[in-house]
């Protein structure tokens, strides 16, 4: 290397500099691939190391140092150093060699000297304009009814055409993938009421007869939800079927006698998933299972009630439970506080004649549909890939606003500036692929079956998936918080996304400052409580790969209340918020696409 920059004479030759500014990220790694170089590091590090070779570098002045045999401490122990007084020119450029190391170690500063890592990151844009008109198109493909993109539907069908258009205005090539999954279906409006007969039960609820009956009808949506692979029923009044009161669920002597009854269960007890609960209506053959809100988020959205909330069903565990086939003759909705306890009032705790149920459930939850899974690409030079990854997909009865359009549009928003970033900086070494994915709410259907589709690939290409699902904070910081939680399940990863944190924080503090930023590592195996939860489209990329973990990082923000209700609406978004972890994710991705770590 020293015949480079160090003439017969000993001088330091560094000729005209050359004019790397210009040069995008690929033809660095192009020069320096011609000259047996490391490609790997930032932009600024790759022209350092060109300018080195080339002999911009800073050197020492070699014809004043030795001149008095005087090198400083750095040189004083070599043996030859001060055995003449007349150095010959191999003497010197021996000199240049170990004065150039030495200058390239504290340059480089390498970790086998104890250095760490000095990584040059470079803040991707966020505009939170174009994120919040994302969204608000996001939420315009909703249900004309119930407002929600539920998986398998022709809303879902329509928003992802619309997402893959999107990537392709963008300049990526696009591919919109399909599968058959497991899927429920709401067909029509459901009806719930509660009606009491008059004339001290000598009434009857329903045609002639029914003079004096007092019916109460409850609001789809406000007052109950279907919950996730509930069967349906056409019970009318007339039926007269019972509701037996389980209480919190825990007693199993309750369950065994509610068989042919519409059971009702109070929330609080060891029972407390959809899975188990249905599981359990399914093995006592009931004929109904009724959840009521009585203790998440009461009093914080709507009064002092407690909203009902859509939760999914594991459905493999609730088959396996009714011998080995889908339950499609047992509905299954949640109640709100209030509505549960007027139903309470009118049936269990009646004065006079107590009240009989109609319960209309139209839905069809043992049937496959099809879910839509919209990816754009950039590709780079390797088949590595990072990926970007939220659920379009809503619950059926709300906008999703926050879950997980929030993340959607964080997505799109984050690749029309990696997109920018290409366009300006050229060709990645990495491919970067975005994608969004259906049936998350019912059981990461899209982000598994991708998984799945994809297993050899992803197991040898994948270098990390980043998730953005319900990465926002509510505006309303005084009273819901303002913290955002960034985690991922390798050292490394966390490790830059800490940096850049830092980095974001010092750059752009004026919004930075108004949010709490957290940073976590669960690196722990499956299950375990400093491992990576299985709860969102990460699940299948880190676990689902066979014997190697995939490495991913997340962010979730410090949540919504209306999350999963019908009150998940746009009239609490808070575009600003998304910037955080866009702008952090982004660049770590800009970082990844252009640098062998």
């Amino acid at each position: 290397m020293t015949a480079d920059f160090l003439n017969k004479e000993g001088d330091a030759s560094l000729g005209e500099p050359m004019d790397l500014e210009g040069k995008t990220v690929a033809e660095l790694k192009d020069m320096l691939r011609e000259q047996d170089l490391p490609v790997g590091g930032s932009k600024a590090q790759l022209m350092e190391r060109l300018q080195a070779n080339s002999g911009e570098a800073t050197v020492v002045n070699l014809d004043e140092e030795v001149k008095d045999g005087s090198t400083g401490d750095l040189l004083d122990d070599v043996p030859w150093w001060r055995s003449t007084d007349v150095l010959t020119p191999q003497a010197l450029t021996a000199i240049g060699v170990v004065v150039l190391m030495i200058a390239a170690a504290f340059v480089f500063r390498p970790t086998w000297l104890g250095f760490a890592p000095n990584y040059e990151y470079e803040l991707i844009d966020f505009d939170q304009d174009q994120a919040r008109l994302f969204a608000e198109e996001l939420v315009s493909y909703g249900h004309p009814d119930w407002e929600g993109r539920m998986s398998g539907t022709t809303e879902e069908a329509n928003v992802s055409a619309y997402i893959e258009a999107q990537f392709k205005a963008m300049g990526m090539s696009t591919t919109l993938h399909s599968y058959q999954v497991p899927m429920h279906h709401v067909n029509a409006e459901p009806s719930l009421r509660i009606c009491v007969p008059g004339l001290n039960g000598l009434s009857v609820c329903e045609g002639f007869g029914s003079f004096g009956s007092q019916v109460t009808q409850f609001q789809h949506r406000v007052d109950y939800v279907i919950q996730g692979f509930s069967g349906r029923s056409d019970y009318t009044f007339n039926d007269e079927v019972p509701v037996t009161d389980l209480g919190n669920g825990s007693d199993e002597a309750l369950w065994s006698a509610a068989s042919g009854t519409i059971g009702y269960v109070r929330s609080g007890g060891t029972v407390t998933g959809n899975t188990d609960l249905f599981s359990l209506a399914a093995e006592n053959d009931l004929a109904g299972l009724i959840r009521v809100n009585k203790n998440y988020n009461c009093g914080k959205i709507e009064g002092n009630d407690c909203v009902p909330i859509f939760k999914g069903t594991g459905i493999d565990d609730v088959k396996a439970a009714n011998g080995g086939s889908i339950p499609s003759e047992l509905p299954f909705i949640a109640m709100s506080k209030d509505a549960g306890e007027m139903l309470e009032s009118l049936i269990f705790n009646a004065t006079g004649q107590p009240g009989v149920l109609e319960m209309l459930i139209d839905v069809t939850n043992d049937q496959e549909r099809t879910i839509y899974v919209p990816c754009g690409e950039i590709r780079g030079a390797s088949s590595e890939v990072v990926i970007v990854g939220g659920h379009h997909d809503t619950v059926y009865h709300g906008q999703g606003a926050i879950d997980d359009t929030s993340g959607t549009a964080s997505v799109l928003e984050l690749a029309r500036q990696m997109s920018e970033v290409v366009n300006q900086t050229g060709k990645p070494d990495r491919t970067l692929r975005f994608c969004t994915w259906g049936g998350e709410e019912e059981g990461l259907y899209g982000s598994r079956a991708y998984v799945e589709a994809f297993q050899n690939s992803l197991k040898d290409n994948l270098r990390l998936y980043i998730n953005l699902d319900m990465n926002h904070v509510d505006a309303d910081f005084s009273n819901r918080g303002n913290s955002l939680t960034l985690f991922g399940n390798d050292a490394e990863d966390v490790a830059h996304v800490t940096r850049i944190t830092e980095l974001y924080q010092n750059k752009r503090s004026e919004v930075a400052d108004r949010y709490e930023i957290r940073i976590a590592t669960l690196d722990g195996a499956k299950g375990d409580p400093d491992g990576m939860p299985y709860n969102s489209d990460h699940g299948p990329f880190v676990y689902d790969l066979g014997s190697e973990r995939g490495r991913a990082v997340v962010c979730y923000g410090s949540g919504s209340w209306e999350y999963h209700t019908y009150l998940d609406t746009l009239d609490r978004f808070n575009e600003e918020s998304l910037g955080v972890s866009v702008t952090i994710y982004g660049t770590y991705m800009r970082f990844l696409a252009y640098s062998d770590d």
